[in-house]
């Protein structure tokens, strides 16, 4: 087999296109690539559609540096802090620019990465029914469901096949076979929807690690197109069992970006002017959980 490991300059240059479908993290609120969306800043990618099963700040960081041209998702903004500030900037005032919304509920999105993962042609719901999200989406339909003679109304909410996922997890081999542990929220579906899969890996690690135990392989590696080695690469969120989330961060970042001139200040300090993750520094700083 051959080794699938790169830079992340590499694999976001090279795998992220302009204009894709991405899922930057399908954790929840832990494991988010926090690397990957940093250098998708620098590499002044833009047009992308963001796949949101809850982000924390990272589709907020994306929409206020002009990256986003959609969002995909029920919801945007800083976990600990609320409505992203760059979020509805973009709703509101159209700055950088004005921004699409494609709405779905939390459940509906884990649903459509679901019918996408197994090749569906849609998938029913219930619960969008008496919601605004089938009037403000109308991707979702509303029909009456053919195996009832009663009135049986069900939404048929469309797959979702994103172009690119991009996960962290705690360790991974050279091709792409990983482990994962902790909330999987909808890692799984996510990666198997999509039709290429990033890995960043806290640590690299030989394949018979991971052979030893396959229940922890969320994914097959002929998944992956590239795996990076970046050591607290979803640094701030939190990795189970590595690293723990840095609030302190999430906090200064909320407050700097409740003005457009605070945010571009931050984005100058903590991302442009940095030529990496690894130059932020502060990650090192953090205790590391034990493993």
């Amino acid at each position: 087999m051959k080794s699938k490991l790169v830079s992340l300059k590499e694999a976001v240059a090279g795998i992220i296109q302009d204009g894709d479908r991405v899922v930057i993290g399908a954790g929840l609120e832990h494991a988010i690539p926090f690397a990957v969306t940093f250098e998708l800043i620098r590499q002044a990618k833009r047009g992308l559609d963001l796949i949101a099963p809850i982000s924390d700040a990272s589709s907020d960081m994306l929409i206020g540096a002009g990256c986003a041209s959609s969002v995909t998702g029920a919801w945007v903004g800083n976990v600990s802090g609320g409505l992203g500030h760059n979020y509805r900037r973009a709703m509101e005032q159209g700055l950088p620019h004005p921004l699409k919304v494609n709405d779905f509920s939390n459940f509906s999105l884990a649903m459509a990465l679901m019918a996408g993962a197994f090749g569906l042609p849609f998938v029913p719901v219930r619960s969008l029914l008496g919601s605004d999200i089938t009037q403000s989406n109308l991707d979702h339909r509303i029909l009456q469901n053919p195996l009832s003679v009663e009135p049986d109304p069900v939404v048929l909410v469309k797959p979702l096949r994103p172009d690119v996922a991009v996960f962290s997890v705690p360790r991974s081999d050279a091709f792409g076979n990983a482990h994962h542990w902790g909330s999987l929220g909808v890692t799984q579906e996510a990666g198997l929807a999509a039709k290429k899969v990033i890995l960043l890996a806290d640590e690299i690690v030989e394949a018979s690690v991971i052979s030893s135990d396959p229940n922890r392989v969320l994914f097959p590696g002929f998944k992956v197109a590239a795996v990076v080695h970046e050591a607290a690469g979803q640094y701030p969120s939190p990795l189970t069992g590595c690293w723990k989330r840095d609030n302190a961060f999430f906090n200064d970042y909320h407050q700097r970006s409740r003005q457009r001139d605070g945010y571009l200040a931050w984005l100058d300090e903590w991302v442009l002017t940095l030529p990496d993750h690894a130059a932020l520094e502060s990650w090192g700083d953090l205790v590391p959980l034990a493993g």
